[in-house]
């Protein structure tokens, strides 16, 4: 199977001098098109600096991270700004949309810098995308009017406007409620199914059994690796006691 993101040995500290510290130590990843992975572990571990480095959002202090095939050390800003925009998705815990522009507007606003687009076909997908997530009837809505799963899920829209080889996730079911949640993880499973690859950054053992694989970090490493099926939807109780198991044998 095809390597679409490729980290090797990546190397990330923060501090100086004596309080110089590595939230990544020599981390190496590879994330293969079309896979599901989510990244668990104590806070401060590293997960969330690793979804960063691997994104190329966060620049590394050592080892390399390859994207498709290309280096995102060597790419200027523009390069990886284009890259991000058009071959990679964003969902964050708090999704950040404008105030002054109402739910269709925000998910087009990405795409309508792509020139090679016509603005009635991105308006056109991004319908579609509304439609499929259950929110098509929210268009003209305010961000301000419509509860924290449904601007989840308009994220995910924007997320997907330019079909994106990669989601990133970082904890985006970490500000709802249970049954949202698991409208979320629904949606971006069937992403997935469909052959988008995502790595989620999650604290949630549930969130993370619906993954395929599983990395669990500690003070700036993996320490392990828990792979399952894909999620067939009715063995989640066993998916997440597994997943509970091996972190209470690591003891994070």
């Amino acid at each position: 199977m095809k390597k679409i993101i490729i980290g090797e040995n990546i190397v990330k500290s923060f501090g100086v001098g004596n309080e110089k510290h590595n939230v990544l130590d020599g981390v190496s990843v590879e994330i293969n098109d079309g896979e599901f992975v989510s990244v668990m572990g104590p806070s401060g571990s590293g997960k969330s600096t690793l979804m960063y480095a691997m994104s190329g959002m966060g620049s590394i202090d050592g080892g390399k991270v390859s994207f498709d095939g290309r280096d995102l050390s060597a790419l200027s800003e523009k390069e990886l700004a284009d890259i991000r925009r058009t071959k990679m998705g964003f969902v964050f815990q708090q999704p950040t949309l404008l105030r002054n522009l109402n739910i269709l507007d925000n998910i087009i606003l990405p795409s309508m810098r792509d020139n090679r687009k016509s603005a009635a076909k991105i308006i056109e997908k991004a319908r579609l995308l509304m439609k499929k997530v259950g929110i098509a009837e929210l268009e003209q809505r305010d961000i301000t009017q419509v509860s924290g799963g449904q601007l989840q899920r308009a994220g995910i829209c924007r997320a997907l406007i330019s079909n994106p080889k990669i989601i990133f996730g970082d904890e985006p079911t970490g500000a709802l409620n249970s049954k949202s949640a698991q409208k979320i993880m629904d949606t971006i499973s069937e992403i997935n199914t469909e052959g988008t690859a995502v790595m989620l950054v999650t604290h949630d053992a549930k969130v993370a059994a619906r993954t395929e694989r599983i990395l669990f970090m500690c003070d700036g490493k993996i320490v392990s690796e828990m792979r399952f099926d894909k999620f067939n939807g009715i063995d989640i109780d066993d998916r997440v006691e597994k997943v509970m198991g091996e972190m209470r044998g690591l003891g994070i």
